[in-house]
């Protein structure tokens, strides 16, 4: 490449999708909230590589996911109190 030439962003070649391994998960608890237009589910799992809360988030069919290592639901728990005590304690501005 020039130094004067970019990339083309978005036009990338085409790569083979990597193929995801089925992985034997077994569902232990499941709960789901329904915050305004947001829904939550929360589901703890097990598979052979450990435990894990996987949280996810449903706003009118799109759907995005995150993974909490059962190692770290702890600390993970430690700083959501903190922010809800922290919510609570402060005002909303515009109140």
């Amino acid at each position: 490449m020039i130094s004067n030439e970019r990339p083309t962003f978005g036009a990338r070649p085409y790569v083979e999708k990597a193929r995801k391994h089925s992985v034997n998960e077994e569902t232990i608890k499941t709960d789901r909230v329904q915050i305004e237009r947001k829904a939550f589910v929360f589901t703890l799992k097990e598979n052979p590589r450990g435990r894990f809360l996987r949280i996810t988030e449903d706003v009118n069919g799109r759907r995005d996911t995150i993974i909490v290592p059962a190692t770290g639901l702890e600390d993970f728990r430690k700083i959501l109190d903190a922010m809800v005590e922290t919510s609570a304690a402060t005002p909303v501005k515009g109140d």
